[in-house]
């Protein structure tokens, strides 16, 4: 489903994959995330996906106007986890209804990996 809003001018509709990228730049940039992760459900291997495929570790579902974002992430090695995520969550449900308009209902956050980091 795509995300709708009615202006004086006319309708304006946001496919998801425009916000799964989106949310994706913004994860990368917060602290203690390596990146996004692509999980082989068949041979249950993890992968850090490149910049151009970053939003194949994000997921994003829209309802009635209403986001729900699952990130696959990989996080460095040494720091705290509760905290990453929760400024990863905190950051992105913040831009995201920026750019958007629409209300960010849920973030759920899969930490995939760990990756020490030079």
């Amino acid at each position: 489903m795509k995300g709708q809003m009615q202006t004086e001018l006319g309708q304006i509709v946001i496919d998801e994959e425009v916000i799964a990228k989106y949310a994706g730049i913004n994860a990368v940039e917060c602290f203690g995330i390596v990146g996004m992760a692509s999980v082989n459900m068949k041979d249950g291997l993890v992968k850090l996906l490149k910049r151009d495929n970053i939003c194949k570790g994000v997921h994003v579902k829209i309802r009635d106007n209403r986001i729900t974002i699952d990130f696959h992430i990989i996080v460095v090695y040494g720091v705290s986890i509760a905290t990453v995520t929760e400024n990863l969550i905190q950051s992105v449900k913040y831009r995201v209804e920026k750019f958007t308009n629409m209300k960010v209902d849920k973030i759920n956050v899969y930490v995939e990996g760990v990756r020490i980091v030079d």
